[in-house]
């Protein structure tokens, strides 16, 4: 393995390079100009990242509504799946038919799934003389809704996997020592887990900060660019104002540092609690 590990490693190592790494650098030099090719570029130092805060950016305000998005969602997602894991690992009739349904909605493409959200919500709007763009709060917890709908069974699988892995004898131990179903499910059957809430919370977290495509389709950041988060954000600064592709390229770098710098707080935090648990 050791003598051919290098032959093995090569695609992969040279695909990183030229999908990743070199457009990654590219981008990151491109944030430090001002262009509208990449021929024409011309250094202007910091001034894309000093714009991108400014007022007329909208950025903060999309930061501040991607956190908030984040957080609900992260939460509300990982609940709702973990209790639906735990119902469905029940010896129930057609547990494997409520699985199947409940993971359906994952395999839909996002722009068209915001798409059909758009027509339900609003179909339900227009009975109360309004829209989804009325207010940036019905925006908000559409958006909520959406990913919650498209995103729980995808988790659903991920901790029902996680479930039937637990050790029954530990649990049965616990029942033995006089714990209660919820003192076993909280001290015993939680702790084992905590591998599956990694990565349930590492996708949901990161599916959440870059979406994109369903942002795109549900609201288009109506009203008044309110509920624009982050990548939608980035789209309408470098496609959408002449002269701000910089801009929209130093977003995408702030983006990316902000994403992967949470991502690896969080993967830390709960891959501590795997070892101690």
């Amino acid at each position: 393995m050791k003598k051919y590990a290098p032959v093995f490693l090569l695609p992969l190592t040279l695909a990183f390079i030229v999908f990743f790494a070199v457009p990654f650098l590219g981008g990151l030099y491109l944030s430090f100009t001002e262009f509208t090719t990449v021929e024409n570029a011309h250094f202007v130092g910091i001034s894309n990242y000093l714009k991108a805060f400014g007022a007329d950016s909208g950025f903060l305000n999309a930061l501040w509504f991607t956190v908030r998005f984040t957080l609900v969602s992260v939460i509300s997602v990982n609940l709702i799946a973990f209790a639906l894991a735990i119902v469905l690992t029940k010896a129930l009739k057609g547990v494997n038919f409520f699985r199947t349904v409940f993971f359906l909605p994952n395999l839909i493409g996002g722009i068209v799934l915001g798409y059909i959200w758009n027509v339900i919500i609003n179909g339900i709007l227009s009975y109360f003389g309004v829209d989804i763009t009325f207010s940036a709060s019905y925006g908000f917890w559409g958006l909520v809704v959406l990913m919650n709908w498209q995103m729980i069974g995808y988790m659903m699988i991920i901790y029902i996997a996680g479930l039937q892995s637990v050790d029954r004898g530990l649990i049965e131990a616990a029942h033995i020592d006089g714990a209660n179903s919820r003192q076993a499910l909280f001290r015993v059957t939680v702790p084992s887990l905590m591998p599956s809430v990694t990565i349930c919370t590492f996708l949901t977290l990161t599916n959440s900060f870059k979406l994109f495509d369903q942002n795109l389709a549900l609201t288009g950041g109506a009203p008044g660019k309110q509920t624009s988060m982050l990548a939608l954000d980035i789209y309408d600064t470098f496609y959408g104002r002449i002269g701000w592709q910089g801009v929209g390229q130093a977003k995408a770098v702030m983006f990316f540092v902000i994403v992967a710098f949470i991502a690896l707080v969080q993967l830390m935090l709960t891959r501590s609690k795997e070892v101690e648990a």
